[in-house]
């Protein structure tokens, strides 16, 4: 019977003599050979040609090897005899086994593993498993001869790699176990999770980490690449980051007695909004500390995303590679470990799949490592408690927005642009920085008059694509030129209030009245008599969906005002203090509960306003040291407030009888001559009478609004 090629059928594959051994060991001494020998050909004769039984395929291409002939006759162009050619595999690895049982792999990945087994402490077993497992991800023939062992749970692996590489099965388990160096190091870990081939339960530190090995003379440094990178050069300085000097202060001491002294568990967990500056605030402490700044990468080398569970290969790569070395390791974006699950009932983050080794390491890593997250939101608290420092990294205030926005478009917006655009609390240096970037590199085109209404434009649509306010153009809230506070009829003296408060810098006032009566506007008069930046926050800013997210957001509130000493006024306080005898749901006491304690423990200027004075929780008009109330205004008032908005749009002076038609306006308010202002810039008024008559609209409109509606 004539002999037939397998599928596999190819020209003779030169292989190495360390593969040539563990091709024949996996064929012989694992028994595979009943998937390579059929009963009229090899499966594949590649291998059978690598191995030296090419004659078996072509006599007349390979002639019959001497010391297998042993007094039978060479194979003929019609033979092919199982039987023999199991002898002649048989007598191969014996012959294998008697030259070649102390080969080596070749010199370069040699040289690379001896660097390796130096900075890491890899023992003898560990070096040939190394050795064995790098061959394995680059060698195709004995990736596809391995497969023949079938699906293998973690204990065949161990026998198979014991038979293969001619070591005690105890030696393999120790050298694979999760205490092992190889897997402390990163470099060889066990797949435990299931079956699956040699290969794919035999990890590498990464995808190209086999080749690296294997094709050049490597520093050990470059072996991580596409796992770990030297940082890039920072942008910003530490002189960047006042608004969390306080905690600079302590983080600053205890990385420099790290690196010092070699302290061992060192973490530091920071997180913040996107933009931030995490990142440049990491590489501006290796600066100041003179150290090198390694990041675990979040990609390979090809730009695809990495898991976290090889992240956290990685991690502990870099954490034996760089231990003798002055440097810091930044892990950004550690939601890929810590929060990589399916939630309660799904499948668990990589973090908790690996809590016992990822506690063990986060105690004793060598290289102090700074862990960068966007929230901290769903942190297990066994991790937390285990990081030496946890510290948010907030928005910057706004005289360091306006600093900021002046440094990287100073040339590209009025000072008034910058003052404008500032005024976002939401407003993180990366938006500020992009945004300038594009238009820069588009500014020929754009042209010098339309740079700046660019700029705010990419500016806002990402702060509205973030979730935040999109840039005011016109701030409605911003105080008119003629504010007095004189013009406000209120049961204080406010501008003795005002010089009180710049002088105690702390209080809580609650100013309440009807709509339009300068509750609001007096809030940032009083900013600026106390030169304070004002935080203002409306229902809408602080109410959620989310059960607890309410609480969350009111002591945020408070918490940034404290930060950046600022003025915070809410707006419809009512909403959330509403008379806890009267709640219907747990949460609704709850949102009482967290505003007052925030009330009470705030240090600063804190105002809250209210058009519904009525149905407060009492405890909550006990904490407000002052009591204000804003009424329409009187007649003197609504007179003088009359002939100076007709003075400021040019009108010239109303009329001696104007004054008795606005004092019967009796619900008159500041609201309404900002209405009316309003009115004028599409609709201009032609002189006094007309301001006077747009205001008796106003006040008709509200006296026909509060009349009841009904059917006799």
């Amino acid at each position: 019977m004539a002999r037939r090629r397998s599928r596999h059928a190819g020209s003779a594959v030169a292989t190495d003599p360390i593969v040539h051994l563990w091709l024949l060991r996996i064929l012989v001494t694992l028994g595979r050979y009943r998937d390579f020998v059929q009963s009229h050909c090899f499966s594949n004769d590649a291998l059978a040609e690598a191995l030296g039984l090419g004659f078996w395929i072509d006599s007349s291409q390979q002639p019959y090897p001497a010391f297998l002939r042993r007094g039978h006759a060479p194979p003929q162009d019609s033979d092919f005899d199982s039987k023999q050619v199991l002898a002649d595999l048989r007598a191969l690895h014996r012959q294998a086994e008697q030259e070649w049982h102390k080969a080596t792999p070749p010199a370069c990945l040699r040289h690379n593993i001896g660097q390796l087994s130096t900075l890491v402490g890899l023992g003898a077993t560990d070096c040939r498993v190394l050795e064995f497992a790098v061959t394995l991800h680059n060698e195709r023939l004995l990736d596809d001869t391995a497969d023949w062992l079938g699906q293998l749970s973690s204990a065949k692996v161990f026998h198979a790699l014991s038979a293969i590489l001619d070591l005690p099965e105890p030696e393999i388990r120790a050298a694979l176990s999760a205490q092992g160096v190889l897997a402390q190091s990163g470099l060889v870990s066990v797949d435990r999770t299931g079956t699956s081939t040699l290969r794919g339960k035999l990890n590498l530190l990464s995808d190209v980490f086999a080749d690296l090995m294997a094709t050049a003379e490597a520093d050990p440094i470059s072996l991580l690449r596409g796992t770990v990178c030297a940082a890039a050069p920072g942008e910003l300085q530490l002189s960047d980051y006042e608004h969390v000097t306080p905690s600079l202060d302590i983080l600053r001491p205890c990385l420099r007695h790290a690196l010092a002294t070699g302290r061992r568990g060192v973490n530091i967990f920071l997180h913040g909004a996107p933009g931030t500056g995490k990142t440049q605030l990491a590489r501006a402490l290796a600066a100041e500390l003179a150290c090198e700044l390694f990041e675990v990468a979040g990609e390979d080398a090809d730009g695809d995303p990495v898991n976290g569970e090889r992240r956290l290969r990685a991690f502990r790569a870099a954490q034996s590679f760089f231990a003798q070395r002055r440097a810091l390791l930044v892990f950004d974006e550690v939601e890929d470990v810590f929060h990589d699950g399916e939630g309660l009932l799904g499948r668990k983050s990589t973090a908790q799949v690996r809590k016992a080794w990822l506690n063990r390491m986060l105690e004793a890593n060598p290289v102090p490592t700074l862990w960068l997250s966007n929230s901290i939101h769903g942190l297990d608290r066994a991790f937390i408690r285990r990081f030496d420092m946890v510290f948010e990294l907030p928005v910057p205030p706004k005289k360091q927005r306006q600093r900021i926005l002046h440094q990287s478009c100073g040339d590209l917006l009025s000072p008034t642009g910058i003052a404008r655009i500032a005024e976002s609390e939401a407003l993180a240096p990366a938006v500020v920085t992009r945004a300038a970037a594009v238009v820069r590199a588009i500014g020929d085109e754009l042209g010098t008059t339309n740079t700046a209404a660019a700029l705010e434009r990419l500016i806002s649509s990402t702060l509205q694509a973030q979730g935040h306010r999109p840039l005011v153009p016109h701030d409605p809230s911003r105080l008119p030129q003629v504010y007095d506070p004189c013009f406000i009829h209120a049961d204080a003296d406010l501008g003795a209030v005002a010089a009180g408060l710049a002088t105690a810098r702390s209080g809580r006032l609650c100013l309440y009245g009807p709509p339009g009566t300068g509750k609001t506007a007096y809030g940032h008069w009083l900013a600026q008599q106390l030169d304070a930046p004002l935080h203002v926050k409306r229902a809408s800013d602080l109410m959620s969906k989310w059960v607890g997210d309410n609480e969350k957001n009111i002591a945020r509130a408070f918490q940034d005002a404290q930060t950046e000493g600022a003025v915070l006024l809410i707006d419809e306080v009512d909403g959330f203090l509403q008379d806890r005898r009267a709640a219907k749901q747990g949460w609704e006491a709850s949102l009482v509960n967290e505003m007052l304690t925030q009330m009470e423990s705030f240090a600063g200027v804190f105002i809250a306003s209210t058009n519904l004075m009525q149905g407060l929780d009492p405890a909550a008009l006990r904490r407000f040291d002052l009591k204000v109330k804003f009424g329409f205004l009187r007649p003197d008032q609504a007179w003088e407030l009359l002939r100076r908005h007709c003075a400021e749009l040019g009108l010239g002076a109303p009329q001696e009888h104007a004054q008795a038609r606005i004092a019967r306006l009796q619900a008159l308010t500041p609201g309404d001559f900002a209405a009316v202002l309003r009115q004028h810039r599409f609709r201009p008024l032609q002189d006094a009478a007309e301001v006077l008559a747009a205001l008796e609209a106003e006040c008709a409109l509200k006296e026909a609004t509060g009349r009841t509606m009904g059917f006799i």
